[in-house]
């Protein structure tokens, strides 16, 4: 009679706990990416010593140093830009809008923008960023 054990090992991987594992690393990438700014667009603010937080609903205007317009992340024509200001900002109580402007752009490009904000009586607010 020929007893002998099977004396050959093998391998095995536990896998079981990778699904935990995978579970939680999407979770927390998940809250890390809503965590992230919105605002993409990418332009150099002009500084200022003080800042004000605003937190009213409002709407972002950001002209980038080619001068393109975005609303709300929006590309918008120079053409177009009153009428796409006055659409965003209905039924909106009290309307403010946050410009962003590159600091490259001309003072009067500003005061043009800002004056469609006075002909239909919107606040606007200028953005900078921190000395």
């Amino acid at each position: 009679m020929n007893i002998r054990r099977n004396k050959r090992f093998t391998p095995e991987v536990s896998t079981s706990s990778l699904n935990d594992i995978m579970f939680f690393l999407l979770l927390f990438f998940l809250i890390v990416s809503t965590l992230s700014n919105p605002n993409v667009i990418k332009i150099l603010l002009p500084t200022a010593n003080t800042a004000q937080d605003i937190n009213k609903q409002q709407v972002s205007l950001t002209v980038t140093s080619d001068k393109r317009f975005f609303i709300n992340q929006t590309e918008v024509s120079e053409i177009e830009l009153e009428q796409a200001i006055v659409s965003s900002i209905q039924g909106i109580e009290g309307p403010t809008i946050v410009l962003r402007f590159a600091k490259t752009l001309n003072v009067q490009e500003l005061v043009d923008v800002m004056a469609i904000g006075v002909k239909h009586n919107i606040k606007m607010v200028l953005a900078t960023d921190k000395n």
